[in-house]
């Protein structure tokens, strides 16, 4: 891998490695361009996917060397409903490693809808929200989104379907084949008059450039994948930069400050390198993207604050951090007679997508959301959390563990969340983390609008596991959202410097070479999988940005 001076200013230093960074990373880097891409994880299982480690235990309770997710005891963060709380600690977790959220994701890729993109003009504002128009629409971003879909790798149903984005062409594979929870959901659908899609994932179901196809090992979601098959951004893009000999990926370094000069101007990164006892290092750089995540990334702005800019870098307009969207959920947990056998393969299943638009009549509130099958729990997390209506211990409690671990099925419901100006993203004034920086802090409180959504989705959820023929049926207690791995918003996309942090290019307003490429320049929510779309704005951004370098006014 070539390896860059801090001292050599380099075309571009993107930080993030995830979604968004390694999109642009590998599409700089293709161009011709000088790339270092600032991961603050380290190479996950050592930089060798067959290393990656199946251990349950491990995975539950990790060592160092074993995390692939943020970790709380160096990183934490606070939470609050309000502002007129004090916030305690957090939860809020993300992907820390190269390849970001992606190495463990569930792997759902869905695209948004085209009404998604123009919500406000199309169905009305909500007083109390932030619903605005996208600066772009779905037909500017389509190309881009099946690009995305054909050169990271994505399977899925090429079949018609009202709820589904309308494509230019289809997926590149046939989607994963339905588990028992599918076939479920079918009988399920038939009796109620819906309809079931299989999903659409970021894992191959046949060779794809050189990776294996999915082995149905069933250690999916929160594990890395041995075999390559999910489409991780760290197999799927970032080994194509590297082998153009212009980019480097450094691990371990964890970015303080986005640097620039008096003309306001971003110069570099401020980083921690943990492979020099946490020295700070400043990298030169003609070019910032910043892709750390909808949370991550807003706070690094407020991080950066200097005289010129005070209440944080390209934040004039009083925006960054604020308008989180990090999802709701909620659905039903049913037991069946027969083992489901769920074990095998994807987490995620077959989905029912009649309740995404917002026009369901007689809802009495304004969203929707996907509802997938969710089969099998692992066995370390079904004993300690799962087990329904048992003993917390002795022969009751390993009764029900045997009986129920392989008979049930739950309703996972990805639903819409409101932009609240109100919901933000900013720097907790008395919790450090371990490099003395302040912590990230959570305000969310959900729309009441939003909170009647968890509740529809929760009963749709009971009433389709009955249809299915579930014997016991339990529904989730509503809960409104704490923090999750779908956080988006916090530096919203427009054509308005006063109303928003980048323009529709994600140029930052006020830093002419800033780019911000990831969750926090989504304007509203969609129906709550963000990734596939954060792909989708990186290989547009990306192809932009290589234009206007190529013409030398990226920084004017």
């Amino acid at each position: 891998m070539k390896k860059f001076k801090p001292s050599e200013e380099v075309d571009f230093v993107v930080i993030g490695s995830g979604a968004g960074g390694a999109v642009m990373a590998k599409q700089l880097a293709q161009a011709g361009f000088s790339v270092v891409v600032m991961e603050q994880g380290p190479w996950g299982a050592y930089g060798h996917e067959q290393d990656y480690n199946k251990d349950e235990l491990i995975n539950r309770f990790p060592s160092e060397e074993d995390m692939l997710m943020s970790d709380h005891a160096k990183q934490p963060n606070t939470f609050r409903r309000t502002a007129a709380e004090k916030a305690v600690a957090g939860h809020h977790s993300y992907g820390c490693v190269v390849g970001g959220g992606t190495v463990t994701y569930g792997a759902s890729s869905w695209r948004h809808l085209p009404w998604e993109f123009n919500e406000a003009s199309t169905f009305g504002t909500m007083a109390g929200t932030g619903i605005a128009d996208w600066p772009i629409s779905y037909d500017e971003l389509e190309p881009f989104y099946t690009q995305a879909e054909w050169e990271i790798g994505i399977s899925g149903p090429n079949v018609q379907n009202p709820n589904l984005a309308p494509m230019s062409k289809g997926y590149p594979m046939e989607p994963l084949p339905l588990k028992s929870s599918g076939f479920l959901f079918q009988r399920a659908a038939e009796k109620l008059n819906l309809s079931v899609v299989p999903n659409v994932a970021a894992i191959i179901t046949k060779p794809w450039n050189g990776r294996a196809a999915c082995i149905n090992c069933g250690m999916c979601s929160g594990f890395g994948c041995q075999t390559k098959a999910r489409s991780s951004s760290a197999v799927a893009l970032l080994p194509y930069a590297v082998d153009t000999g212009n980019c480097e990926i450094r691990a371990h370094s964890y970015v303080r400050e986005i640097s620039t000069d008096a003309s306001g101007k971003a110069t570099g990164v401020v980083y921690f390198d943990k492979k020099n006892n946490n020295q700070e290092v400043f990298q030169k750089a003609k070019v910032v993207v910043l892709s750390a995540n909808g949370t991550e990334t807003p706070r690094l702005l407020l991080l950066s604050k200097s005289a010129r800019f005070p209440h944080g870098l390209a934040n004039s307009s009083g925006i960054v951090g604020k308008y989180l969207m990090t999802g709701n959920g909620g659905g039903a947990s049913g037991l069946f007679t027969d083992p489901l056998n769920e074990y095998k393969g994807c987490v995620t299943g077959a989905a029912i997508l009649d309740y995404v638009p917002n026009d369901v009549k007689g809802r009495g509130w304004y969203g929707g959301g996907r509802m997938t099958a969710r089969g099998f729990t692992m066995p370390i997390a079904y004993g300690l959390g799962g087990v329904h209506g048992a003993p917390s211990w002795g022969k009751g409690y390993k009764q029900a563990l045997i009986e129920q671990a392989n008979r049930k099925l739950y309703v996972a419901n990805f639903i819409s969340q409101m932009p609240l100006e109100t919901n933000t993203v900013d720097l907790d004034p008395d919790v450090k983390d371990a490099w003395g920086l302040p912590a990230m802090r959570i305000t969310t409180q959900s729309h009441e609008n939003d909170m009647k959504g968890v509740d529809f989705f929760i009963e749709k959820s009971v009433e389709i596991l009955k249809a299915a023929g579930a014997h016991t049926v339990w529904a989730d207690t509503a809960r409104d959202s704490t923090g999750g791995a779908h956080a988006r918003g916090t530096c919203r996309m427009g054509n308005d410097a006063k109303s928003s942090v980048v323009n529709k290019y994600h140029r930052a307003h006020d830093v002419p070479n800033l780019f911000i490429v990831d969750g926090s320049s989504l304007v509203t929510g969609g129906r709550n999988h963000p990734t596939m779309t954060i792909s989708a704005l990186a290989f547009r951004a990306a192809a932009h940005l290589v234009e206007a370098a190529k013409k030398g006014n990226v920084t004017i």
